[in-house]
């Protein structure tokens, strides 16, 4: 599969997306929306990757939607009068899904369904959806180079990609609206200060720093175990009570427990390294479809 908006490389079970437009400071297009969609997805189920990091190519991570493209900038069909109602009831409705739907959203849900552990290296400018993709990514680094920018209010438009879903639980409510209502260019430190980064590395060591994180979350780990941990962490966290954590927390601890757990326990006792054979393109337990659709 080729793209024309990214670079898809995998090493070493590494699956490095690159953001490649570089002449445009990787400027975000419904093209682009549409390829990270089938990225994600691709990655998801494919067994060669086993964590991926996000990066953008040149000097930006990415600058923001493309505003130089004609007609409405964001893609969307200016001669609908969408309500509430379609929203649920013809969400993939094809008038809805290419005319309506947020394009940074339907990235940031691929981002969320995705199976593994998902790494954000900023390595430059990343200002609005260029920042709010960022936040269905399980750990951000920033190079020092990095600026971070929630600015929707500075063009009249409202935060997207489901950051108010996002936001606020990475930072905090009043974290979050400040950054908001402010629509300030943050320094990597900034954003570190406010718990949005977890490190502020040099630009020639961002993506080693990143691929080693990566390496440490899948090295001798069932894929399918780091698969419901990532879905359970994101959807158990936004349940109303706790019994619903447990529930889904039950099944898994019982099919992992009859599955890669096995081999777990034996190399434990064994003292040596697991050799774990779910995949999790394949042998997630059978209640996951039905939880996680």
């Amino acid at each position: 599969m080729t793209y024309n908006t990214l670079d898809y490389a995998v090493q070493d079970g590494i699956l490095t997306l690159t953001l490649n437009r570089p002449e445009q400071m990787n400027a975000f297009t419904v093209e682009m929306a549409n390829e990270l969609v089938a990225a994600f997805t691709r990655a998801s189920d494919d067994d060669a990757v086993r964590a991926i990091i996000v990066t953008g190519s040149g000097k930006a991570f990415c600058a923001g939607m493309d505003l130089s493209v004609p007609g409405n900038v964001f893609g969307l069909d200016e001669s609908q009068q969408p309500t509430l109602d379609d929203m649920h009831a013809r969400l993939d409705d094809p008038a809805i899904h290419a005319g309506v739907r947020d394009t940074g959203g339907r990235v940031t849900l691929a981002i969320y369904n995705c199976k593994k552990p998902v790494i954000a290296a900023i390595n430059g400018a990343a200002v609005g959806i260029g920042a709010t993709m960022t936040l269905a990514m399980d750990v951000r680094l920033a190079s020092e180079k990095a600026r971070i920018g929630f600015v929707f209010g500075k063009i009249g438009i409202v935060p997207e990609a489901c950051s108010s879903w996002f936001l606020p639980r990475i930072v905090g409510i009043s974290q979050a609206l400040e950054w908001v209502y402010g629509a300030d260019i943050l320094s990597a430190e900034d954003a570190k200060a406010g718990g949005l980064v977890k490190a502020v590395v040099a630009p020639d060591q961002l993506l080693a720093e990143a691929t080693a994180l990566a390496r440490k979350f899948v090295a001798n780990r069932s894929p399918v175990a780091v698969a419901l941990a990532r879905q359970m962490m994101y959807r158990n966290a936004a349940q109303p009570h706790p019994i619903e954590a447990h529930r889904i927390d039950s099944l898994a601890m019982f099919y992992t427990s009859i599955g890669d757990g096995k081999e777990g326990v034996r190399s434990f006792l064994e003292k040596r390294d697991p050799a774990y054979a779910g995949r999790a393109s394949t042998d997630m337990p059978a209640f996951y479809d039905e939880w996680a659709k």
